[in-house]
């Protein structure tokens, strides 16, 4: 049974970790199993996907204060060529903005001289342990670094006032990107400034 609790932080007590053993693993992802003990004494078998503890990043890079960026890239998940903003993860040594950095001048050819973090998001945490980093990239510049990708990156600009539409896109389907759009556009409304300022 369920039961209602207020919007305050849970403070629940974690179960016991009686064991963890990789079941099963290959060169992207590692299936951990593990024997739990909750503090009403039920044991139960969880698995999860192991993470490599660092993150990931998602940037919306805004070149105006009309506009950001996306690309179309190729998603071996889906099978199919999917639109959303520019993403990677944490290399070691770096932060989520060091990281973002780095992947803007990778993916779209830019740097930003601001960056303004909006969230940290799960993904599917019941069973995925790894953190999703939104931020705000601003004041934009020219510089491109290689990457990792296989082909080149389509850039697609995309005017804020047709958020709604690009909801409607076919391609625009992945939820961190979703959650991202939301994100960015309640701290835009929110800080109509933001662009006024200077790094």
């Amino acid at each position: 049974m369920t039961q209602r609790q207020d919007d305050k932080p849970n403070n629940k007590q974690k179960p016991e970790i009686l064991s963890a053993d990789i079941v099963a693993q290959s060169r992207l992802f590692k299936i951990e199993q593990l024997e739990l003990q909750f503090s009403n004494g039920v044991q139960r078998t969880y698995e999860r996907m192991r993470g490599g503890g660092r993150g990931a990043v998602m940037i919306i890079a805004c070149p105006d204060d009309e506009h950001f960026y996306l690309v179309r890239e190729y998603c071996a998940g889906t099978h199919d060529y999917q639109l959303g903003f520019p993403k990677g993860l944490i290399d070691p040594g770096e932060d989520a903005i060091a990281a973002a950095n780095r992947e803007l001048k990778e993916e779209i050819g830019f740097g930003a001289r601001r960056f303004i973090q909006l969230k940290s998001l799960a993904l599917a945490p019941g069973y995925f342990n790894a953190t999703m980093h939104i931020v705000l990239a601003l004041d934009l510049y020219a510089e491109s670094l290689a990457g990792d990708e296989p082909e080149p990156l389509e850039l697609v600009s995309w005017s804020r006032q047709q958020s709604q539409s690009l909801l409607q896109q076919e391609d625009f389907t992945e939820a961190r990107s979703v959650a991202a759009l939301f994100l960015a556009q309640q701290y835009l409304e929110a800080n109509p400034d933001v662009f006024k300022q200077t790094a």
